[in-house]
């Protein structure tokens, strides 16, 4: 592999002068750098430094997965959604002269994440110089800090393809043209990554001891997944075989991504995801189930259990859980439970229609495949009885669409006359209702969580329960929101094994045991049956026993399992399926209808735009100005 080293950052922001506009080299400031690192405690703080550029999966305005993908609208209502960088972009607005979400250059609500991996390498270098600390932590620390510098990469990796390869830091005397890096391959990229993380193995702990003090630091299940997620990426369709980028070379004429698809990537990949799942199983992770304290029934515990795989802190289930704080993303979630008693929950963000329908039937097949679920009149509406009481609240009309449908749609979604758990009530006989205020109820006690005014509403129809801990409360006994922090999770098992079950079937020309395997551990959980019993029901009996049947089968367990989780903007991208879904209109329920008729309409908010050289983000015109040796991603130019 060519070497890398002695290669400069390039289009960040840490000077102020001259071509230090651009560029982000040590500085010549010794005696800081030497304070920095003279004793334990002063180098602590520079390694929590490195940790401090991780993106925040939480934040809605920053986060360039949660709310990039098809799952998730915004009430266009509220003044914020129309500046909102993640708004431009959906509505394909994105730029190359002041790109949105800018994690090149850390502009425009992205993180600097050149200047991580400057810093990154400064701690590297500099390590070596603290005396009072033990070898067996010293070494612990690099190995963090060399993940994180692979992670910077790998993050970069995934939204622009080829990125510089910065594996040491250039001094200030550096020439002008040791500064005008190249982009490198994404192959290139992919292994320097999967080096990086190999050389840190060893000395990460298996598992974190001390969760007080060192929950959220990495450990070898983590590198271990995002190892194999890298290479995941390099054999996606994206970067694997890709004839789009046929012509995308730089100025020395190498080829920036591979456009000759080879079914390697996909075996390399499959291995380094059993090797991640094994570690993970290792170190204790395991599909999470709930455990109830108070008596419930099988169906409500199921749900609580698909919840809160996602959103009970550190469960077993995590393998990397996020250290920011979720209240603000709960709070955005959460429906209004309670007349004139509010809380802070500001119901801005829901679920779209098109992710309502891609969960399963009660069969655990996809509703426009199940002969027995009436899919044609699925806008229709229907009285609850007490079949459904777990589900829906009897005696109420909802759509037809809510109606014998798989747990996991019901442990993710609420939405008009639904079960909402949470908020001081999962009892069986002591529960909330997800309601929308109609004139057409003379009595509006309960009429509250839908629309009351503007900007105070679930815009779609659906609110997003997996995002809120079952404890977070709102305006539930008082005026006040008091929300249960948990650990976003970046990976998960149920993640792992669906990606092994897809590299498994990618890297064979027929479907192999472990893909049915796999799929059916996830499918087990969520209370359904195994692929290819489930689909002796289905209009597509045949449809497990190809290779692109089951992919179909893959993807779309994927978007069931793990949807909302800032997962399925990733997938899109990687599958090159984004211009199939994300032009698609963002269509919800009328939430401004005065009875069941009306409000049962389906309406369209908004429409995404998504182009083929959205696949790949802008750099910054001016970056590529000042550094002739950069190329712009195709279609940007």
């Amino acid at each position: 592999m060519k070497c890398f080293s002695r290669l400069i950052i390039i289009a960040l922001t840490f000077f102020s002068t001259s071509c230090a506009d651009y560029l982000d080299i040590v500085p010549d400031d010794i005696a800081t750098i030497e304070k920095s690192f003279n004793n334990r405690a002063a180098a602590e703080r520079f390694f929590f430094t490195c940790y401090s550029y991780l993106p925040n999966p939480t934040d809605i305005w920053s986060s360039t997965e949660l709310m990039t993908g098809d799952e998730i609208w915004w009430d266009i209502d509220q003044p914020n959604w129309v500046t909102n960088p993640v708004t431009y972009i959906a509505k394909g607005s994105q730029n190359a002269n002041n790109p949105y979400l800018n994690y090149w250059d850390g502009e425009q609500s992205g993180k600097k994440l050149f200047v991580a991996i400057r810093d990154c390498n400064i701690f590297l270098e500099n390590i070596d110089r603290v005396h009072d600390m033990e070898d067996y932590e010293r070494n612990r620390w690099i190995s963090e800090v060399k993940f994180l510098k692979a992670y910077y990469h790998y993050y970069l990796m995934t939204l622009y393809g080829p990125v510089p390869i910065i594996d040491e830091n250039l001094p200030v005397s550096a020439s002008p043209e040791d500064v005008r890096v190249y982009r490198e391959p994404v192959d290139d990229v992919v292994e320097y990554i999967v080096n990086l993380i190999n050389e840190a193995i060893p000395d990460l702990p298996l598992e974190i001891a001390d969760k007080t003090n060192e929950a959220g630091r990495i450990t070898q299940p983590i590198a271990v997944a995002i190892k194999a997620k890298a290479l995941v990426w390099a054999a996606s369709p994206l970067f694997n075989g890709n004839a789009d980028y046929i012509h995308f070379v730089d100025n020395q004429g190498r080829k920036l991504i591979d456009t000759d698809f080879k079914v390697e990537k996909w075996q390399r990949a499959a291995t380094a995801l059993k090797n991640a799942i094994d570690t993970c199983e290792l170190a204790g992770h395991q599909l999470y189930t709930f455990r109830p304290t108070t008596s419930i029934s099988d169906t409500t515990a199921l749900k609580l259990t698909l919840r809160s795989a996602f959103s009970e802190k550190w469960n077993k289930e995590v393998v990397w859980g996020s250290t920011y704080d979720v209240g603000a993303l709960q709070k955005y979630c959460m429906p209004h439970l309670v007349v004139n008693n509010l809380g802070n929950g500001t119901n801005e963000i829901c679920a779209t229609l098109k992710i309502a329908e891609q969960f399963y039937t009660e069969n655990g097949i996809p509703i426009d495949e199940d002969p027995s679920w009436d899919y044609e009149n699925r806008y229709d509406t229907q009285k609850v009885t007490d079949k459904d009481k777990f589900y829906l609240e009897p005696g109420e009309v909802t759509a037809k669409l809510h109606f014998n449908r798989e747990p996991r749609f019901y442990a993710t979604l609420g939405f008009d006359r639904s079960v909402f758990e949470g908020a001081g009530k999962i009892a069986d006989n002591d529960k909330w209702y997800g309601v929308t205020y109609r004139e057409d109820k003379p009595s509006v006690v309960n009429e509250i969580s839908g629309f009351r005014s503007t900007g105070e509403h679930i815009p779609t129809g659906y609110f997003i329960k997996k995002l809120i801990n079952y404890e977070t409360t709102a305006g539930t006994a008082s005026n006040t929101y008091n929300g249960v922090r948990y650990s976003f999770p970046l990976v998960r098992m149920s993640d792992l094994y669906l990606l092994y079950a897809e590299a498994l079937n990618e890297a064979n020309s027929t479907p192999v045991a472990d893909v049915y395997g796999y799929i059916d551990k996830v499918r087990e959980r969520a209370g359904l049956k195994g692929v290819v019993e489930s689909w002796k029901k289905s209009k597509l009996a045949n449809k497990p026993n190809t290779q692109e049947g089951m992919r179909e089968i893959i993807h779309q367990e994927r978007l069931n399992e793990l949807a909302c989780e800032g997962v399925r903007a990733g997938d899109l991208r990687r599958w090159k399926e984004a211009m199939d879904y994300l032009n698609q209109p963002v269509r919800g329920w009328n939430y401004q209808g005065e009875t069941v008729d009306s409000y049962y309409t389906v309406v369209t908010f908004a429409n995404r735009i998504f182009k083929t050289k959205d696949y790949l983000w802008p750099i910054k015109t001016n970056s590529i100005t000042i550094n002739s040796n950069l190329v712009q991603n195709p279609g940007w130019e």
